[in-house]
């Protein structure tokens, strides 16, 4: 009877996680369930980028892990699991669709808004006015 007593209780205890009940759902916010704050990750991150300053942490498009933002003098990607034991420092690729995910994101952070751009001592070819300009920065030295 000890024996059958201790079996569904194990059977019991066991099961959410031997079934597919144990992950969420298709389509379930994983970031209710999981988070990584800034500070965190900094520190998770110092042993192996000692320099690394956290500008973003975000579901990465994988939907398992966080896509770190940092800036090294560079600013760059990498990928931290939930368990926050496996850091990955290399492109993510979406091999259905053939894709670079890192790279399309880097372009994202690394994107300037020339709007912020000084222009008040250019000198402006054209003009002035003109739906699309170039900026070119030159050392005269």
């Amino acid at each position: 009877m000890h024996f059958l007593v201790c079996a569904v209780l194990m059977g019991v205890l066991l099961y959410p996680a031997a079934s597919p009940h144990a992950f969420p759902a298709k389509g379930e916010d994983c970031s209710r369930c999981h988070t990584l704050k800034k500070e965190e990750a900094t520190a998770l991150l110092k042993e192996v980028i000692p320099k690394a300053k956290v500008l973003d942490i975000r579901m990465s498009p994988t939907k398992t892990m966080w896509e770190v933002a940092v800036d090294t003098g560079r600013k760059g990607i990498v990928y931290l699991d939930f368990t926050k034991r496996y850091l990955l420092l290399g492109p993510l690729v979406d091999l259905k669709n053939r894709k670079n995910l890192t790279e399309e994101r880097l372009i994202d952070i690394n994107r300037v808004d020339t709007s912020l751009i000084p222009l008040a001592d250019a000198l402006v070819l054209g003009r002035s006015d003109a739906r699309h300009k170039v900026i070119v920065f030159d050392d005269p030295e």
